[in-house]
């Protein structure tokens, strides 16, 4: 309780040295609300609503498309939107339709998609998700191949088109070129992102995912400097944001973060406290815009101790967005305790696109969320989910 109090201060203080102008409305602490404006990194956004990264599967080919414009654009109340994961590659195409941003006709679905939100005010950045070892071949480009930082196989089976669920096959350990590969990559996604005119980008980094897999000791069985200590376990993750944030700019970069995630066969181990806490202290130190930082237990994982959310925030000076399970008042109470700066919202995105709206006017949110259409390829529990009626 000290420890939050203490932050809380230090949060306020900061917060009236840095009061955000925004539409000649000035915010300070005491308006510091969900519905109010802020400023992540140099992304100015009309609330602090941001709609969570989902992944919906309508990309075919791996290519956005008209129906994925649609969809955020019916989303665009929001303050900040952040698109499904998007593979940096052919090697991070794991899933059965997610899109990609590595070449020009992906660059050229995203633009529909960037553009459909600004005409509506909105601001969006595009979450860069390699899947590592969580991929299959059947969802693949023959050339592809499916690489972690070291050949363990994670439990589990993934759904492909083609032979329907199939179990995760063992991954290639990288190689220092590999790495270095996945790296320049990763650079180049986020240089088409801003090309297709996001307005910035999120690394993945949770959720079991090629980054995570670095910083666990259970997927992350290397012996050379990217393994071993939580120093090395972590070094590809600050590498590749370093190196993004270098190239789009640190304002412009952001990450998602879990930790105490089990997600894709991500097991604890000692010593997580520690790792977040180095990685976000070096974070910090390259200044970029936030830290998404998520948690699942409203989906039935372990929860995020809340100790380790306030280390993060005393850690990490700049935007903190939380994730998992909120709902208006409990978004409102952890932006006045500054625990957090913006809240995202997941699965209300979905069945209610006017969800900001709804928040507005109080109004009730809708209940029909259809679960089975989550991942399928057409308009159905996609685009058809009706806005309020007065």
């Amino acid at each position: 309780m000290q420890q939050e109090e203490g932050y809380l201060q230090d949060h306020k203080q900061r917060l009236e040295q840095n009061s955000i102008e925004h539409d000649s409305i000035l915010v300070h602490p005491k308006d510091y609300k969900l519905l109010t404006p802020a400023k992540v990194g140099s992304i100015e956004v009309k609330n602090r609503v941001v709609m969570a990264p989902m992944t919906r599967c309508r990309a075919i080919g791996n290519v956005p498309n008209t129906l994925m414009a649609t969809y955020y654009e019916q989303r665009s109340g929001a303050g900040l939107i952040i698109t499904e994961g998007t593979s940096p590659s052919l090697n991070g195409t794991g899933y059965a339709r997610i899109p990609g941003i590595f070449d020009q006709a992906q660059i050229d679905g995203w633009k529909k998609v960037t553009k459909a939100v600004h005409l509506k005010a909105g601001k969006i950045v595009v979450q860069l998700m390699h899947t590592g070892r969580i991929s299959h071949p059947l969802n693949m480009a023959k050339e592809a191949h499916i690489m972690a930082p070291s050949a363990v196989k994670a439990a589990g089976q993934m759904w492909t088109d083609a032979k329907q669920l199939q179990d995760y096959p063992t991954p290639k350990a990288m190689t220092l070129e590999d790495i270095a590969i996945a790296k320049s990559e990763f650079v180049m996604a986020a240089q088409n992102a801003i090309e297709a005119g996001f307005d910035g980008v999120e690394l993945h980094g949770a959720n079991g995912y090629l980054l995570e897999e670095f910083l666990s000791p259970i997927s992350n069985i290397r012996n050379d400097k990217y393994g071993g200590s939580i120093q090395n376990r972590c070094e590809f993750v600050i590498e590749v944001t370093a190196a993004v944030a270098d190239a789009i700019g640190k304002d412009k970069t952001g990450i998602r973060l879990s930790p105490y995630g089990v997600a894709s066969d991500m097991p604890h181990y000692p010593g997580i406290d520690d790792t977040y806490k180095y990685l976000a202290e070096q974070l910090n130190h390259l200044g970029i815009a936030y830290i998404h930082l998520v948690d699942h237990s409203a989906m039935g994982a372990p929860a995020v101790p809340v100790e380790v959310k306030w280390l993060i925030r005393n850690v990490f000076k700049n935007t903190i967005i939380l994730c998992g399970g909120y709902d208006k008042k409990r978004a409102e109470d952890d932006i006045e305790n500054g625990l957090g700066d913006l809240i995202a919202f997941g699965r209300p995105m979905i069945n209610n696109p006017d969800l900001v709206t709804r928040f507005k006017n109080n109004w009730p949110l809708s209940t029909d969320l259809h679960m089975d259409l989550f991942y399928t390829a057409d308009e159905k529990g996609y685009t058809d989910y009706p806005i309020h009626k007065v």
